[in-house]
């Protein structure tokens, strides 16, 4: 009689297990929306989301690598993996600062998905000019119009290698055509922006040509009004690369070198945001919105207090003392 009791509730214990084991429904719906770290993450935790994920093309249709997990370790043979899962359909192909990425490696990929309309690869050190041509020309010759492309800190980018990702990029409208359609990019906001929605500020192309370094570089209006009039009037005004022209972190603007404000990060301040920022209870410095982690809360007082006046004061032995 007690072994068959026993039998019994060992029976309800397994059955309790595998109910409590089971993923919830829900959780294969929201599989295609999920960025690709947590995508990955969500095949390691049961054999039934394993099997999802794998058998599943949607949501490897749009590859997103960002900071700082995946772009620090992904290679050339763990992309070519992971793109694979899309079956030769990926549509989005977003590399962020993925230093280990190289042109035969992107080529690769580019051969096995000529439907790719979104190819960012902003950061990606590794990568040639000629290279990033060679993609684009391999998407081009499929007939197969790109909708926005990034190449943003790519080395030895010049004027004819710019030139020629237009000639490819612009083959069904004049670059005139283009440049009225797009809208201004501001610099806050584009440090705000999301690598896959780059088309959305009607871009196709993230680089041009600087108008004072003639460099090929990322180019910033300012929201400054007395700037857009100049813009407007095509008369010289502050529209130029970050490196010929400082901006402000929080609102975009212009910055004169005489009123460039000092922040706890390196970022550039104008005195209006500077004003507005809260300060350190040390040195009385603020720090941008987008360094936040430099903040220490004041144990026993209001504000906060950054991480350079943390290790220097309150963390020597004779503040302990």
């Amino acid at each position: 009689m007690e072994t068959a009791q026993s039998k019994e509730h060992n029976s309800e214990q397994q059955q309790q297990q595998v109910a409590a084991g089971s993923p919830h429904e829900v959780l294969f719906l929201v599989l295609a929306y999920l960025p690709l770290f947590e995508l990955l993450a969500m095949s390691e935790v049961c054999k039934s989301l394993r099997d999802a994920v794998k058998k599943d093309i949607i949501p490897w249709m749009n590859i997103i690598v960002e900071r700082p997990f995946l772009n620090l370790r992904l290679t050339d043979d763990i992309l070519m993996k992971i793109t694979s899962k899309a079956e030769g359909r990926l549509r989005t192909l977003a590399l962020m600062n993925c230093a280990w990425i190289t042109d035969d490696g992107l080529q690769r990929v580019i051969d096995k998905n000529p439907l790719i309309n979104k190819l960012h690869v902003p950061g990606c050190t590794g990568l040639t000019p000629n290279g990033v041509l060679r993609a684009v020309q391999t998407l081009s010759e499929h007939q197969h119009s790109l909708k926005s492309i990034q190449i943003n800190g790519i080395y030895n980018m010049s004027k004819e290698h710019l030139e020629r990702l237009q000639y490819y990029l612009f083959s069904n409208q004049t670059l005139q055509q283009f440049h009225q359609k797009q809208r201004p990019l501001l610099y806050h906001n584009y440090r705000k922006l999301q690598a896959y929605r780059w088309e959305d500020i009607g871009r196709i192309i993230d680089v041009e040509i600087c108008p004072k370094c003639s460099e090929v570089r990322m180019v910033f209006d300012c929201p400054r009004e007395e700037c857009k009039r100049k813009t407007e009037h095509s008369l010289s005004g502050c529209r130029m690369c970050k490196f010929c022209v400082p901006r402000c972190e929080e609102c975009g603007r212009c910055v004169k070198p005489g009123d460039v404000e000092e922040a706890v990060c390196a970022d550039t301040l104008c005195s209006d945001c500077w004003i507005q920022l809260s300060k350190c209870n040390f040195c009385n410095k603020p720090c941008c919105r987008q360094h936040t982690n430099l903040q220490i809360s004041s144990s026993g007082s209001t504000g906060w207090i950054c991480s350079v006046c943390h290790d220097k004061f309150l963390s020597s032995d004779d503040v302990e003392q």
